[in-house]
């Protein structure tokens, strides 16, 4: 199961070691299992540094093997931003226990080859039953720390399961875990989101002298309920994600529910377009909701004429450090309801937050052969 591992480390497949002896030998795995996921992503000690909390130059003597770290808070938090799966996790804690033993331990000096052989001299050996005590005492402390690293990984497969909070958007915070521990972020969610601040479509079975003018966006939720409008063709939700302390809680996946799909909804498609212009929606997830299996796909935005690269998961959020996830779900063939599910991990535990609006799924209808208005100086006129 660890083979990538074994030859990163130069092990051999019964567990022995092929070269490399004394305390620094499990210094050197421990940083080698570091390098190994530094090295599966595309950053910069200085970007990951970052990501963590911590100097560059810290982190590039962790995995090179010049330090270990005192508390393994950062290593799981470095592992989560490199992707290392629970099995890969358990290793580099069981490593990191080593190397930290192997830094503990009293280094021994061997006397020069021309210095004469010094002469045994008879000193007062400790009772052995203080030296049997302290043996004791260090085997117990490593079986305690190898059950905490089981008992912070069970929790992996654990998810939120709480009810949303009431907000004036739709929000929520994630329930509870396995170890009965509120989740460490909090999120809201609006899909009233025009596209640059002013495009967007509503599907209303209504006439258009029943359908009063376009509101601003600020409006948009009020004056959609009020016309029992449906999203039409697309629906853009802006996730705002953010930590509930310094802590570093990593968004590790979002995917796509699809609850049900009809045929479009019946009525005519209303446009919010007012002559309106600007530049493009920075970085985004498209979602295509008539695909079988719908997936969030990252995708580059522009601003201000400049593009802006996608945003790639996972992705570290905190207290300090929140972020806004643009989710653009489109459809040409269906009346869908669905809704987002986001995994988070965070310091060996894990969950997943369920996004949806105001406790029901999106909704978002095709406009593909409506009729189609936008509003104007006489009212609301055909397109086309």
């Amino acid at each position: 199961m660890w083979s990538a591992w074994d030859a990163v480390l130069g092990r051999d497949t019964h567990g022995g070691t092929v070269s490399g002896e004394g305390n620094d030998k499990d210094v050197e795995e421990f940083a080698a299992l570091l390098r190994r996921l530094k090295d599966r992503t595309d950053r910069s000690y200085g970007a990951l540094a970052r990501r963590l909390n911590m100097n560059a130059s810290t982190l590039h003597r962790y995995c090179v093997g010049e330090a270990v770290p005192l508390d393994f808070a950062p290593v799981e938090r470095f592992a989560g931003l490199c992707g290392a799966t629970p099995e890969e996790r358990l290793e580099l804690h069981r490593y990191w226990i080593l190397a930290v033993a192997a830094r503990q331990r009293p280094r021994v000096a061997a006397p020069p080859a021309d210095d004469p052989v010094p002469v045994p001299i008879d000193v007062p050996q400790p009772p052995r039953k203080l030296w049997y005590r302290r043996r004791i005492t260090l085997t117990a402390a490593v079986v305690c720390a190898v059950l905490a690293v089981w008992g912070s990984l069970s929790a992996v497969s654990t998810h939120d399961t709480s009810k949303a909070e009431s907000r004036p958007r739709a929000s929520a915070t994630a329930g509870h875990a396995s170890s009965a521990l509120p989740a460490p972020l909090t999120w809201t969610a609006d899909s009233q989101v025009w596209e640059i601040g002013c495009d967007h479509d509503y599907v209303i079975d209504k006439a258009t002298k029943d359908v009063p003018p376009p509101p601003v966006q600020q409006d948009a939720e009020a004056w959609a309920a009020t016309q029992h409008a449906v999203h039409g063709g697309q629906t853009d939700v802006e996730i705002s994600v953010q930590g509930r302390t310094s802590t570093a809680v990593v968004l590790v996946a979002l995917r796509v529910r699809i609850v049900g799909r009809r045929t479009p909804a019946p009525g005519t498609a209303y446009s919010m377009a007012r002559g309106c212009g600007g530049d493009i929606t920075p970085r985004y997830f498209g979602v295509n909701l008539d695909a079988h299996r719908p997936l969030a796909l990252p995708e580059p935005g522009g601003d201000m004429g400049k593009r802006v690269p996608a945003v790639r998961l996972p992705y570290r959020v905190s207290a300090t450090d929140p972020e806004v996830l643009l989710v653009k779900a489109r459809t040409g063939s269906c009346d869908c309801r669905w809704y987002l599910e986001l995994d988070w991990s965070s310091q060996g535990r894990t969950g997943t937050l369920r996004v949806d609006d105001h406790g029901q799924p999106f909704r978002t209808s095709s406009i593909k052969g409506l009729p189609h208005y936008w509003y104007g100086e006489h009212g609301w006129t055909p397109i086309g």
